[in-house]
């Protein structure tokens, strides 16, 4: 009786490795909260993080996402022509294990922080080297990977928490799309 319960419990890990594996393999987007399935009802900023496959690179992108909770975000909390954290707290990461490009520059493999200078008609999009920092308390444009300017996009419906997102295009092309309230930026990246 042991033997067969040993078997059947053995079998059953067995198939949850390899489902897992296979999920792992296969996994194009997903987006980690923490807390539990209420969290989103809360209304200050959680710690989030997205990860995603773009054919063979692992992307991993820790932030943290505040609220609009009815505030006037563009040129009130986030100011105009100012560094933004692009999050709340820390500085978000953007973690990749593959040499990729971002508007035709090149960027090696690594752990970096987003930034963006957001503007009323274009916005600066921003990879830096020092991702662990608070806020932009400690950001040096002279760590600036690259920069380049970007123009959002209106969004028709009201976006109330900061979401991180990429989106597969093929195996070496993904889009990274930020999106709050009722802005979207999208950046291509290439493998």
């Amino acid at each position: 009786m042991r033997l067969i319960i040993y078997i059947v419990s053995l079998t059953s890990l067995l198939s949850a490795c390899q489902s897992k594996k296979e999920s792992t393999k296969n996994h194009e987007h997903h987006t980690v909260s923490s807390g539990t399935a209420e969290a989103d009802t809360v209304k200050k900023s959680l710690p989030k993080e997205t990860h995603a496959m773009v054919g063979d690179a692992h992307i991993t992108i820790k932030y943290t996402a505040p609220v609009t909770k009815g505030r006037v975000i563009w040129g009130g909390l986030v100011p105009y022509n100012e560094v933004w954290v692009t999050g709340a707290h820390r500085a978000t990461s953007f973690e990749i294990n593959k040499a990729f490009s971002i508007n035709g520059q090149s960027v090696p493999a690594g752990k970096y922080a987003i930034f963006t200078i957001p503007g009323e008609e274009t916005w600066t999009f921003i990879l830096n080297k020092n991702w662990d920092q608070h806020l932009a308390d400690d950001y040096n444009a002279g760590e600036d990977v690259l920069r380049f300017e970007i123009t959002p996009e209106r969004l028709a419906e009201n976006q109330e928490r900061l979401l991180y997102a990429i989106e597969n295009i093929s195996d070496s092309e993904a889009n990274l799309k930020i999106s709050w309230e009722k802005i979207r930026i999208t950046i291509p990246l290439k493998l």
